[in-house]
């Protein structure tokens, strides 16, 4: 367990081992999700780190075949099969 102290503005110092533990340097950000009273810290990763991390083996998808998919799901989510 690790604490730290709140400003008067509102700021303060997340201790190394947070630091660490994140991933994070001077100049990252971070993102604070609020749930039940809780707050969780969690790095923010630029979306170019996500690249290649989904695997497809198929034939490439058309934009068109895509959205067909998009309004399908949305069908489906809303209880309508047409």
């Amino acid at each position: 367990m690790f604490e730290s102290v709140l400003t008067a503005k509102g700021k303060t110092t997340i201790p190394k081992p947070v630091q660490d533990a994140l991933g994070v340097n001077s100049g990252d950000r971070i993102r604070y999700v609020m749930s039940d009273g809780e707050v969780r810290i969690f790095a923010v990763r630029p979306n170019g780190g996500l690249f290649g991390t989904l695997k497809h083996d198929g034939p490439p998808v058309t934009l068109a075949e895509m959205e067909r998919a998009i309004v399908d799901g949305a069908k489906r989510s809303c209880g309508r099969t047409q």
